[in-house]
């Protein structure tokens, strides 16, 4: 059974984290549709793991999971509310999207049928787990 080093997790953690960044840019600038607060947060923890990680294999520093995994932590943990607020779980009184902006919940928080909050939240846990996944090679 192959083991998987952590040069391919680090490259499996950036490519995941490019390929969501690419995605959202491309929902909002070539579809056009807007994002909601929540969305933009989650933005700010995703764009940045895409470069660093990026750097990271670049310079060959395999020390830069520690900074995937921080980045996912957050990004996930904006994703999991934005997912509470989608299902319903988290009080109307409390939503943060309906101040201004589009809605957090609503018909265009779906793509292929599969909220975006969803997608976020599996992207920055996979991310997490690769970037932890680096690591652990190194530590052994």
């Amino acid at each position: 059974m192959t083991r998987l080093t952590k040069e391919t997790a680090l490259g499996l953690a950036w490519m995941l984290a490019l390929l969501s960044s690419l995605a959202v840019l491309f929902i909002g600038e070539v579809l056009g549709q807007t994002p909601c607060l929540l969305c933009w947060f989650q933005r700010a923890f995703m764009f940045p793991l895409a470069i660093i990680l990026g750097l990271g294999l670049w310079w060959q520093d395999w020390r830069v999971g520690r900074y995937g995994v921080a980045l996912a932590i957050g990004g996930a943990g904006v994703a999991l509310w934005h997912m509470g607020l989608y299902v319903g779980l988290i009080p109307e009184k409390i939503q943060p999207c309906t101040a201004t902006g589009p809605s957090c919940t609503d018909a265009n928080q779906l793509v292929f049928g599969i909220p975006i909050p969803l997608m976020a939240l599996g992207a920055f846990a996979l991310i997490g787990v690769l970037s932890a996944l680096s690591l652990k090679e190194i530590q052994e």
